[in-house]
């Protein structure tokens, strides 16, 4: 073989071994991205591929939360706030007793409340939810179903039970956004019993 073809072919290897080495990075840094979101948005990753049907524009989506949501002044709550929140909620609580279905709206709005209070916009309920999945993906699914119930009992459609529900998943996302920086979850669950 003359110095030509061995440096074509050289040449040729070089290139095979860069185009593969591209093809396995690229791999790798998508399965990275694929982890953190799941990580991040637990059962949420799945709905929205399942909503998408394909995993590339579900997570597009996601990616596209997660900035919209950078974008935003999201705070913690003064505890002033956060006082005053944990009382409207123990009275919606006790309001349940004797009126179910009004204290599943007050929880409904309670919680829109406090999200305002913290910098997320509440607008549309399909975007709040979007948003709020940014950082509370683990109660989200409560989200979607606390408030199905709550429309539900706007027509006159839940029963007690479906309400005591409601209450408890409205919970678990005011839980949530109740914190205060540095409060355990644990100190702000004991707070708003």
């Amino acid at each position: 073989m003359d110095n030509t073809t061995l440096v074509a072919i050289a040449v040729a290897a070089i290139a095979a071994i860069l185009i593969l080495a591209t093809i396995i990075s690229r791999a790798t840094v998508r399965k990275q991205t694929t982890a953190k979101l799941q990580e991040r948005f637990g059962p949420e990753y799945d709905r929205t591929v399942e909503q998408y049907g394909d995993q590339r524009e579900a997570e597009k989506e996601l990616r596209a939360r997660e900035k919209r949501v950078a974008n935003f002044q999201i705070r913690t709550l003064t505890r002033e706030e956060h006082d005053r929140f944990a009382q409207a909620w123990r009275n919606a609580q006790a309001r349940f007793v004797d009126e179910p279905s009004e204290a599943v709206a007050d929880a409904d709005r309670l919680v829109e409340e406090v999200m305002r209070a913290r910098g997320y916009p509440t607008g549309d309920f399909e975007q709040r939810v979007a948003d709020i999945s940014v950082d509370h993906a683990g109660v989200i699914t409560n989200y979607r179903l606390a408030r199905d119930i709550a429309l539900a009992n706007r027509k006159g459609k839940a029963s007690t039970e479906d309400l005591r529900q409601a209450m408890v998943r409205y919970r678990s996302l005011f839980d949530e956004l109740l914190q205060t920086e540095g409060q355990p979850k644990e100190r702000v669950k004991e707070m708003v019993r």
